[in-house]
């Protein structure tokens, strides 16, 4: 079958000549911005850290976990992943120009040639597990019908478009909920023909939040499902990232 190549959901970002850093202006410090295209396009402070798309890219790990303390910029890091990679920004690359990795023709060439999914648990803010869950399947439904041209193509099949459907209902079941990354990546690989770019940032908010709660088991039980299906038994996957402030030494 040929693949569908099309890109229905492309982010548009500032082109590489309205972009100020790329002139003689002053920039300023901004507090608190996680978002990279943001940085670059408000002419913000930066430290080039793009060589981390390089080391992260030729370690060639299926899932990297980084654990760094609050405000360390782990989401900032996750969203130039995702504006590197990712195929929503195609084209994008001017975001780019003048920072590290853009010196390497091999990594420009790579540049919104990925389908990526990417997701972030930071909301997940809950007093009891029923709330918490609750948070996380809106989480999943958001992130569902962000993709919602992937029910109308042919790539899916009848009974994907039934998952599809259960995964949108506010009383979707824990087995549907927990596949639900699993089934999307597989969907987004058939669309795209290529395998997909998995980025979860603050993957244990929700956990400190049950620990405190009170609901540690019945949120581990969830979790554990959730994460097995996505980053351990995914043939779907290409690679992942994970970001919390919880070491393995915790």
């Amino acid at each position: 079958m040929e693949w569908n190549k099309s890109i229905p959901w492309n982010k548009s970002i500032p082109q590489n000549k309205d972009i100020p850093w790329k002139k003689d202006n002053p920039r300023t410090v901004g507090i608190g911005i996680q978002d990279f295209a943001k940085v670059v396009t408000n002419n913000c402070f930066y430290v080039d850290k793009t060589d981390f798309i390089r080391e992260w890219w030729e370690s060639r790990d299926d899932v990297t976990l980084i654990t760094r303390p609050r405000r360390f910029g782990k989401t900032l890091t996750m969203s130039m992943l995702e504006q590197f990679f990712s195929v929503a920004y195609a084209g994008q690359g001017g975001i780019f120009e003048g920072l590290s990795i853009w010196k390497d023709e091999a990594y420009r060439a790579l540049q919104g040639t990925y389908p990526v999914l990417s997701v972030s648990f930071a909301r997940v803010k809950e007093a009891n597990f029923p709330d918490a869950r609750a948070m996380l399947c809106d989480i999943l439904r958001s992130l569902y019908s962000s993709h919602y041209y992937l029910r109308s193509s042919e790539v899916l099949s009848d009974l994907d478009r039934e998952y599809f459907d259960r995964v949108l209902k506010p009383d979707v079941n824990n087995a549907d909920a927990t596949s639900a990354l699993y089934h999307l990546s597989e969907y987004m690989c058939r669309y795209y023909g290529k395998k997909v770019i998995i980025l979860l940032d603050e993957y244990d908010t929700p956990m400190h939040e049950a620990y405190v709660g009170g609901y540690w088991d019945e949120l581990v039980t969830f979790s554990r499902s959730l994460f097995n299906a996505t980053f351990k038994t995914n043939p779907f996957m290409e690679r992942a990232v994970m970001t919390g402030i919880t070491s393995s030494k915790s």
